[in-house]
């Protein structure tokens, strides 16, 4: 069984851990700046606001992760029957209703439970992109190699912002005005193009391949910069001397 740092520190000292349990948790701001974060938070409240009482937070988190590995799954199957990105493209709005509006409904109706739902949401967010990627991967639609790097550099910019998060008390869920909505957008938008457009530039290339490439490109300087700048921001807030 692996051994906490908290237990390490008892080990040393035991008024650490005990210190700690009393200091308590302490949720971080939450900052998001997406294209679409004003409008959709208004639309989520509204149907938080209206939600059946039935219906709680867990149920719309299954839902949310369910979809997004219904969307995995849709994404497979296209390579032998490209209607299933169509299929993909409901499993995405499904997947943003029960994701999105899971936190918005435990805030209105004042049930939050920062940290069980912080580590739930994250956690299966991340085997959900796993499955998601996985599919693309399979469908035909994207090479395997661009799907495994937009995987690989989304998982690192998870860990970065969950470290920023601890590090720095501050959770953003969007970069550059992006956030998980946006990108399921993109990939709708995708999937429709895909219809006319699966290659490109006199059938070359796929349209996939491209915008992957893109979107790979994007989050890897991304994650530069952010880092970077969390880098600097903390260096001078524990400068020595």
């Amino acid at each position: 069984m692996a051994t906490s740092l908290a237990d390490f520190a008892e080990q040393i000292n035991p008024k650490t851990l005990a210190e700690a349990r009393r200091a308590g948790f302490r949720q971080a701001t939450r900052v998001h700046g997406s294209f679409l974060a004003a409008a959709e938070k208004r639309a989520l409240v509204w149907m938080a606001e209206r939600m059946p009482s039935w219906i709680n937070s867990d149920h719309l988190t299954i839902l949310g992760f369910a979809a997004q590995i219904a969307t995995g799954v849709c994404y497979a199957l296209a390579a032998h029957d490209r209607r299933m990105l169509l299929a993909a493209i409901v499993c995405l709005a499904v997947n943003w209703f029960g994701d999105s509006l899971d936190g918005t409904l435990a805030r209105v109706r004042q049930q939050q439970r920062p940290r069980y739902g912080f580590y739930v949401d994250h956690i299966t967010d991340s085997i959900g992109a796993v499955a998601m990627m996985g599919g693309l991967a399979l469908s035909g639609y994207m090479h395997p190699v661009i799907a495994i790097g937009l995987l690989t550099a989304f998982l690192l910019l998870s860990i970065q912002s969950y470290l920023a998060t601890y590090a720095l008390g501050e959770f953003h869920l969007s970069m550059w005005r992006f956030g998980p909505t946006e990108l399921r957008v993109l990939l709708a938008i995708g999937n429709l193009a895909i219809f006319r457009w699966a290659w490109v530039i006199h059938g070359r290339y796929r349209l996939f391949d491209i915008g992957g490439a893109i979107g790979l490109a994007g989050m890897l300087l991304m994650l530069v910069v952010v880092s970077m700048k969390n880098t600097v921001r903390l260096y001078r807030e524990e400068r020595i001397g």
